[in-house]
């Protein structure tokens, strides 16, 4: 199979590996392999010791070679954590030819003064991204190619992060003897599986609830204008039932699997639970559990990210004014009544996220992120990222970094 893609997702919790294929005709991609091992050497999304992320890599590419037959050498790799930023910035040139048409030259070079903004030499450009053009003082332009001006302005989104932080990550799938096609924001992944173009044209919220981080991204006519990274995520959730629950956190996690809901209070509707539950622990007994007091803590948690949610989208000015609501996706959105609760407190439409664009996939949100590494090779998701023909100015550099990354490490 030389026409696979793969995707690696390096979380907090687990690393996951799919490899998909698009056979002739089909529109929908085919998973050829899905395999997921618990991560080690990972902190919040970050990469802290690679030579142990390496390790669980190396073991989930044998797999798929073993149980696939595929020939993995090359991944598409997701960067996570609350180093990430953003920034805005605006370039500024007069259009070239003489009859004032404005050529794909001219795209370039405004596009390239855009981004002569400042950084710190520590940190580095993952992706940039065309806001709008404005020519001759008239803004909401999408592709001013074609049309004719004096001075053409472009407005740019960029997303960085901290160059160690980066380094560790691509030092650890190199020294799994695999190349990397592109690194992607983990919420943009997230985005590009479970959101639609018309989605993001009317305006939409994806809080992405992973292990050890909840990421915000939010889009408004097509355009990323918002992205976030908060230090919490299902693992705290883990961590306040082991608390609560004077037990360790394994049992903590079985629990939360098994019995965990966000359904304390709910609009003065009765909880329909048993009031405790029995719960035999392996060399411990048994551990009786209350519902209630269960979903009190875990109600408590969630509402902490929620409250960042809405801190975030009041900083934009854009709260309340998203009609595709929030779409919420990633592990942590898997606790029932998450939902509910959602719309309660953000006061917005509310709803699961689920990938698409795969025809044997389960419906799990916490592959939203691989999936969405998968696309990325598939036109950027049919045009999820922008719907600005020439947003691929983010590829420019997105071509360059493949050609630093296409080697290995001695």
């Amino acid at each position: 199979m030389n026409n696979i893609i793969v995707g690696l997702d390096i979380g907090t919790s687990n690393i996951k590996m799919l490899v998909a294929t698009r056979k002739k005709n089909e529109e929908k991609l085919e998973v050829v392999s899905q395999v997921q091992e618990p991560s080690f050497g990972m902190r919040k999304g970050i990469v802290i010791d690679p030579d142990k992320v390496s390790r669980t890599i190396q073991i989930l590419a044998s797999r798929v070679r073993a149980e696939s037959d595929c020939k993995v050498d090359s991944v598409y790799v997701n960067i996570g954590g609350s180093h990430i930023f953003s920034n805005s910035s605006r370039g500024k040139i007069s259009v070239s030819r003489a009859d004032r048409k404005i050529s794909e030259e001219d795209v370039k070079r405004v596009l390239q003064d855009a981004q002569t903004f400042s950084l710190p030499s520590n940190k580095d450009i993952l992706e940039v991204f065309p806001k709008e053009f404005i020519i001759d003082g008239e803004g909401g332009v999408k592709d001013p190619v074609g049309m004719q001006g004096f001075v053409l302005e472009a407005e740019i989104f960029s997303l960085a992060a901290f160059s160690p932080f980066k380094n560790n990550l691509t030092q650890a799938v190199l020294e799994a003897n695999l190349q990397i096609s592109d690194i992607l924001p983990s919420p943009l992944a997230s985005a590009n599986s479970v959101l639609t173009p018309k989605q993001k044209e009317l305006g939409v919220a994806l809080l992405d609830m992973g292990a050890g981080t909840s990421q915000l991204a939010v889009f408004l006519e097509g355009n990323l204008i918002h992205l976030s990274v908060f230090p919490l995520g299902s693992a705290n959730i883990t961590n306040d039932i082991a608390i609560g629950l004077k037990t360790d956190i394994d049992t903590a996690e079985a629990i939360k699997i098994k019995s965990g809901s966000c359904a304390a209070r709910s609009s003065g509707k009765k909880i329909a639970m048993k009031s405790v539950e029995k719960i035999e622990i392996e060399g411990e007994g048994t551990l009786v559990v209350s519902h209630k007091m269960l979903a009190r803590i875990i109600e408590a948690r969630v509402t902490e990210i929620f409250g960042e949610v809405q801190k975030q989208l009041k900083e934009i000015s854009k709260n309340n004014l998203f009609p595709a609501g929030v779409v919420l996706t990633g592990g942590g959105s898997n606790l029932p009544g998450l939902v509910a609760l959602a719309k309660k407190q953000l006061k917005l439409p509310c709803r699961i996220g689920k990938p698409m664009g795969f025809a044997n996939l389960d419906d799990d949100p916490s592959f939203a992120t691989v999936c969405g590494l998968v696309l990325r090779e598939n036109d950027f998701g049919k045009g999820n990222f922008s719907q600005n023909k020439i947003s691929s100015f983010a590829g420019g550099l997105g071509n360059k970094a493949k050609k630093i990354f296409k080697i290995f490490l001695p």
